[in-house]
């Protein structure tokens, strides 16, 4: 049996019990650790964030911007932190970021807003079940009130409901203020639960996350329901802006959309988007939210059109952002920093960030979209290009 690692149930982000696991991992790999020990801010803030403390994994953090943004809660230019070590990325956000500004702004808007946990309840037979998602509507109200009983954020929205042989699978949808909100709908759904099965004999058993709110996943109910916040961005490009930055015209960019498409469906993606999680992790880790999340986030639809003047329309909706300002990784020293930069740190600025990511994520998809055509002229490819010019680090 391997030994333990070391951990104290006192005082675990001490600088005692640091250097204790520290030595210890030296000792037992034969490593030297001599970045990762490297960190500014107080450990103790790590408590309830990260266990068996050690040090740090510094990753660079670079900035696009100005985005400007026309939102009902972002509303200006911004500069964007993206935490990532894929070279070119940065450049080719900026990229985009400068045809939307010569566009106008892209305009933002918070469609809707579900976190939610997902239930599975279970009877004898499918009568059963369908009886109890009867009840389990008449009941609404009184399950609402155990559910917010559990937090002071939360509000229970609604609870779906789809019966499949003897099991009701649900969704219980919450609103959950400028927290992302996984723990706490998870909280709250046990308490409800637990009123439920002690008012409902005929229930067996139940199942608290049946992997019907496929947290962390892609999935076409959350493309449907929604899962965190639902987010569209778009604009209308004009022709020459276009073709002046981009070096394409609005009917190659529809042309190759129309391939893409087809190829989308044909491989069986949920998504007809070009790279959405791309900037989304870069900003995920900068700014301290779950980057698992990004699973949800691949979820997403393009839409663009050439307009009857000739220029491109260019629209995103984005069903699962999960994304908080409050709570969570969003308080530590360097993520807290990052928010700052965006004034998105805090109470009330949840919808204002999602309006900025959405907005970023526009600039990424304009400008590889115009990357990955080749240049009849010349032969050449700019993805290719960028990434031997700018991302080559071998």
């Amino acid at each position: 049996m391997g030994n333990k690692i070391p951990r104290s149930r006192d005082n675990d982000y001490g600088d005692d019990m640091i250097n204790q696991r520290q030595r210890f991992l030296e000792e037992q790999s034969g490593a030297s650790l001599d970045h990762t020990r490297r960190y500014s801010f107080d450990p103790a803030t790590m408590d309830g964030n990260c266990e068996n403390f050690f040090g740090v994994a510094q990753v660079p953090i670079g900035v696009a911007g100005p985005l400007l943004v026309d939102g009902e809660h972002a509303r200006g230019e911004f500069y964007v932190p993206m935490a990532t070590i894929e070279g070119t990325l940065i450049a080719s956000y900026n990229r985009g970021m400068r045809v939307i500004r010569e566009s106008g702004g892209v305009t933002t808007t918070v469609c809707g807003e579900a976190m939610q946990r997902a239930p599975c309840f279970v009877f004898r037979n499918g009568r059963e079940a369908r009886d109890f998602s009867l009840w389990l509507s008449d009941n609404f109200e009184q399950i609402k009130v155990e559910a917010e009983s559990t937090t002071s954020v939360g509000k229970l929205i609604e609870i779906e409901q789809y019966v499949f042989h003897n099991f009701v699978n649900t969704r219980f949808n919450y609103s959950t203020g400028d927290a992302a909100g996984q723990n706490m709908t998870g909280r709250a759904t046990y308490v409800a639960c637990e009123w439920i099965h002690a008012h409902y004999p005929a229930l067996r058993h139940y199942l608290l996350s049946s992997n019907f709110d496929t947290e962390k996943k892609p999935s076409y109910v959350n493309s449907l329901g929604t899962r965190g916040r639902r987010v569209t961005a778009e604009l209308t490009i004009p022709r020459q802006v276009l073709i002046d930055i981009l070096r394409i015209t609005p009917e190659q960019m529809a042309y190759g959309y129309g391939i893409s498409m087809l190829s989308s469906y044909v491989a069986g993606s949920s998504s007809n988007a070009a790279h959405p999680v791309n900037g989304l992790a870069a900003l995920y880790i900068a700014t301290g939210q779950d980057a698992a999340c990004i699973g949800e986030a691949a979820q997403s639809t393009v839409y663009q059109y050439v307009t009857r003047k000739g220029d491109l329309h260019f629209s995103i909706t984005l069903p699962a952002l999960v994304m908080a300002t409050y709570g969570g990784g969003t308080g530590l020293a360097t993520q807290r920093e990052c928010l700052e930069l965006m004034g998105c740190y805090g109470k009330g600025k949840a919808y204002k960030l999602l309006e900025i990511a959405a907005g970023m994520v526009v600039a990424g998809e304009l400008s590889l979209g115009a990357a990955t055509r080749r240049d009849k002229e010349s032969g050449k490819n700019e993805w290719v290009d960028a990434h031997e010019n700018l991302g080559r680090n071998r």
